[in-house]
């Protein structure tokens, strides 16, 4: 966007609205925003093609509703990604992603992994404060992130 409002564009070219927004109101500035700089937005899947002068009604509500539909989509996607994972946590065996920090997966279930012991003294050491994020995921060869993540879960390791 910084280029166009640059002046360094003549069109920005995208393959669909919903790769340009999430929202009609995102929509509505983005385009607002190219139109005042002067710039073309090229929608190839709907060979559209918006200029910063065209006041043609027809096409300005052709190409709200094609944002309406794109937020549609987005919201929809969100809906079922939330509802699969719910379904997925439901489930005893653990298939959402890999075994957090000292645990394997045994087949689909999470068992306590060769390093277990030493990942909760470290942590426990954590959460006393008397060893620091930084030097536990030293320690144990892993991110702070990860760190992070496991004292999130602090109940898979009784602390």
């Amino acid at each position: 966007m910084s280029d166009a409002e640059a002046g360094t564009l003549d069109a920005v070219v995208i393959h669909s609205i919903s790769r340009i927004c999430r929202s009609i109101r995102d929509l509505d500035q983005t385009a607002s925003r190219l139109a005042d700089a002067g710039v073309e937005l090229h929608i190839i899947s709907e060979g559209m093609v918006l200029r910063p002068d065209d006041d043609d009604p027809y096409q300005t509500a052709l190409f709200q509703l094609l944002g309406v539909f794109a937020e549609l989509e987005a919201n929809m996607a969100q809906q079922r990604t939330k509802e699969g994972l719910a379904a997925r946590m439901e489930n005893d065996e653990y298939h959402h992603g890999p075994a957090p920090l000292g645990f394997e997966k045994d087949d689909g279930f999470l068992i306590e992994g060769e390093h277990y012991h030493d990942v909760v003294s470290v942590l426990e050491m954590v959460h006393k404060d008397e060893l620091s994020k930084r030097k536990a995921a030293r320690r144990l060869e892993t991110s702070r992130s990860t760190i992070n993540r496991a004292l999130d879960r602090s109940e898979l390791y009784g602390i």
